[in-house]
Parts: C-alpha cells; sequence; structure tokens
C-alpha cells in the first residue's frame, strides 16, 4: 500500500503525526509537503497529491488543513478525484463503499491524531460495493467530461 500526502501550514502538524504513525504500521508514504508551519497555499500541495492518484503511482492521497474543506474543494477539481471530508469512522467507511472515493480530507482543527490515524486505516482498508454506486461514478465521470445532459436520467 502506498500513499501520498499533502498539508498546508494548518495541517502540519497532524500530517506530521499521521505519517509517523502510517510509516510505523507498515504503509509507504509520499509525503508532498508542507514541511513546517510557515504559511503556504493548500491548492499547491492538494495538486500535488491528486495528480499522484490521477497517475497511478500511489494507492489513495490524503490531505489536511485546518478545517478540511479547502483540500476537499481544490482536490475535487481534478478529473477522476473522488476526495471526501471525513470527520468519524463512518463516513470514512461509507466514501469508499458507496462513492469509492481515492483521497480522504481531513480537518486538523476537528480531528486528533488517533481519530486520524483510525479515519486512514479504515478509508484504505474498506472495498467499493460496486452495483448501484458503480452507475453512479458513471454519472461523475459524465460531470468530469461534460457529458451530463440536463434531464437524461
Amino acid at each position: 500500500m502506498k500513499i501520498s500526502i499533502g498539508c498546508d501550514h494548518g495541517g502540519y502538524i497532524l500530517k506530521e503525526s499521521l505519517k509517523k504513525q502510517l510509516l510505523d504500521s507498515g504503509i509507504e508514504v509520499i509525503d508532498c509537503g508542507c514541511f513546517n508551519q510557515e504559511r503556504v497555499d493548500y491548492p499547491v500541495y492538494a495538486k500535488e497529491v491528486c495528480q499522484m492518484v490521477q497517475k497511478k503511482e500511489v494507492d489513495y492521497g490524503v490531505l489536511i488543513c485546518t478545517t478540511g474543506i479547502g483540500m476537499s474543494i481544490v482536490a475535487n477539481k481534478y478529473r477522476h478525484i473522488r476526495a471526501a471530508l471525513v470527520t468519524n469512522l463512518e463516513s470514512a467507511q461509507l466514501t469508499r463503499q458507496h462513492n469509492n472515493s481515492n483521497v480522504i480530507c481531513l480537518g486538523a482543527k476537528f480531528t486528533n491524531p488517533a481519530d486520524a490515524f483510525s479515519y486512514v486505516k479504515t478509508f484504505i482498508n474498506e472495498k467499493f460495493i460496486y452495483g448501484r454506486h458503480e452507475e453512479r461514478i458513471k454519472m461523475i465521470e459524465e460531470v468530469e467530461n461534460n457529458e451530463w445532459k440536463s434531464g437524461s436520467r
């Protein structure tokens, strides 16, 4: 298992803790930054992580900012990225099962290190359940490709 992880200054402390926990559990982690608490712009780090996921250089991405909202907004602008802001174990589980999400976003202000590790472990170990959810993923891809027609469904 290989993941890429990125954060802005608001997520730096949580990223460092989470990265250590993931490495200690045997998961390969590629750190895309940031690398200190000096103010930075979160879209820069979301881009690095999302491009690695798009190119299939990693299995999943993890993005952290103060609330997780900014990172999830930016990440979802990238084609074939399905990023989810996760705030509890059930949302980590369901976003993989139902949405086949490939990027998890966390808010450092609202997530402690133990919970962050638990959410990410749940996220990466959960499986997509296909069925009716696969049709919805196809709809999302139609939107990405500008193929969605009003009233077509």
